[in-house]
């Protein structure tokens, strides 16, 4: 297996993280190279992770349609959400303790900005909340064939995000946040997956690698009359490894998501369907040291109710193995 290519950093799928289950601000991401960790360090030791991720919800949209905000009367029936900006700092790190079990730990911290106009309201709300989200931690077992290329994922995301944040200005100045802008979920949720790898052959195919990967979260329980969204997530990769030192890859993205349940949840405005393109590239800068980036493109976008959306997301980050 190229070094390179089994370098390939880790991007941890950003909705199976707490913060990222929007809500009615569905992010709709779905990236999915944790492979590299879930499917590739089978030689033993530690790989540390530092990533970025940009979410820019700048685009109101409703069902599969883009919504001109410039068109509604306010106040409105109905929640008018204004913007969404978030950015994840993300501390990651994997152990693989034999070439057939491994475990992975991610913990992020959260600064998102958020205006919304309220029923009813005619001025903006706006707030600015900071700090850890839920902790993940994922173990896998990737020996149930000889050659290890199919694999499978089960872990716990724990509720270790506030959950109590409020607005900062604006008619609802003090009242809490909606439980899906939350930095965390307040439940337990399960996370089960499998995967397959592999190449395309001798000769020049063996050159290209590719990844499946399914994987749900689901909440093992309700806090404080909410229960966060069911999710379902596919991911398609393929990695050219015929470089020295530049790995470009290439991934599919899906993902269901269902509505949000409890007398605390946006259940009319939750729940999506999504499909994104995202091209990225890895870069080998020492010889323990990487560097990644990755942009997801949608290609389907289809929402309940009103929701914001991304144009683009964008993923950065390191990765070094020790």
């Amino acid at each position: 297996m190229n070094p390179v290519f089994m370098r390939a950093s880790l991007l941890a799928l950003l909705c199976a993280a707490p913060g990222a289950t929007f809500a009615c601000t569905s992010c709709g991401c779905s990236l999915g190279t944790d492979w590299a960790d879930q499917g590739y360090f089978t030689d033993g030791g530690l790989h540390l992770d530092l990533r970025y991720d940009f979410v820019d919800q700048n685009q109101l949209r409703r069902g599969s349609h883009k919504v001109d905000k410039s068109t509604l009367e306010f106040p409105n029936d109905d929640e008018i959400q204004q913007g969404t900006l978030t950015r994840f700092y993300t501390v990651g790190a994997d152990y693989a303790f034999s070439r057939d079990w491994g475990i992975n730990v991610q913990l992020p911290v959260l600064d998102r900005e958020h205006e919304t106009i309220d029923e009813g309201e005619t001025d903006v709300a706006t707030s600015h909340t900071r700090g850890i989200g839920d902790l993940r931690i994922l173990a896998r077992y990737q020996g149930l064939f000889a050659d290890r290329s199919t694999g499978i994922q089960f872990g716990l995301k724990l509720p270790t995000g506030a959950i109590h944040d409020t607005f900062n200005s604006g008619p609802n100045e003090g009242e809490g946040i909606d439980r899906g802008l939350q930095n965390g979920s307040g439940t337990t949720d399960l996370l089960l997956g499998a995967y397959n790898l592999g190449n395309f052959g001798s000769g020049f195919g063996s050159r290209f690698e590719r990844f499946e990967q399914i994987q749900l979260k689901q909440a093992l329980n309700h806090r404080e009359q909410f229960r966060p969204s069911t999710q379902l997530s596919l991911n398609l990769a393929l990695s050219y490894t015929g470089l020295p030192y530049v790995t470009p890859q290439l991934q599919l993205n899906g993902k269901f998501e269902g509505r949000e349940v409890g007398a605390q949840a946006d259940y009319d405005n939750s729940g999506s369907r999504t499909l994104y393109l995202s091209p990225g590239v890895t870069i080998k800068v020492l010889k323990s040291l990487s560097a990644y980036s990755f942009v997801q493109l949608p290609l389907y976008q289809d929402y309940n109710g009103y929701q914001l959306a991304p144009h683009y997301l964008l993923s950065v980050g390191l990765r070094y193995a020790i």
